[in-house]
């Protein structure tokens, strides 16, 4: 289960509906034209300075945002990205979620030496041990272990720490 906190929508309308009771308007403008230079940028420690600095994200050390990342506009500061992590293309990383009479919000924690495939969405309250890898075009929608090879849509775990390195002793062998 994801770890998200709820938050029931009384006003009249759905979740999305009444956004700016959640977040404010400026807030929301600022984050997104900061994540559009950022998305575009081919400068690496540019785009983790604007995250660092103007979204309150933790960024870590060596850590890279491919091209067309898309990191929660909403509430930004809810992720932390571990040291010499590749997020992949056009990947998105979301803390919150809007449903009808509700809408969750959630911290998005990957560890260090992760690697995200391109195109993959991670969902608000998912944790992403150091050292998984998770493939392309991959819904992040539960915890990935420390080491694990993941993915699929909604994701599953394909290899654990353990099987993968016996499989990469294996292919040493061979």
């Amino acid at each position: 289960m994801r770890k998200t906190d709820r938050f029931p929508v009384k006003k009249k309308g759905n979740s999305l509906w009444n956004l700016y009771s959640s977040v404010s308007f400026s807030k929301v403008a600022k984050n997104f034209v900061v994540i559009q230079i950022g998305r575009y940028t081919p400068f690496f420690r540019m785009k983790n300075w604007l995250y660092r600095t103007f979204l309150h994200m933790e960024v870590g050390h060596t850590t890279a945002f491919a091209l067309m990342v898309f990191p929660d506009v909403m509430f930004p500061e809810r992720i932390k990205v571990g040291n010499n992590t590749i997020i992949g293309f056009n990947s998105t990383i979301l803390a919150h979620e809007y449903l009808i009479d509700e809408y969750r919000i959630g911290d998005v924690v990957i560890g260090d030496e992760v690697m995200i495939g391109a195109n993959s969405t991670i969902l608000p309250g998912v944790t992403i041990g150091d050292g998984a890898v998770v493939s392309a075009a991959s819904l992040v929608n539960m915890d990935i272990p420390k080491g694990a090879f993941a993915g699929g849509n909604p994701v599953r775990i394909i290899y654990t720490a353990e099987q993968r390195a016996a499989r990469r002793e294996n292919n040493l062998k061979v």
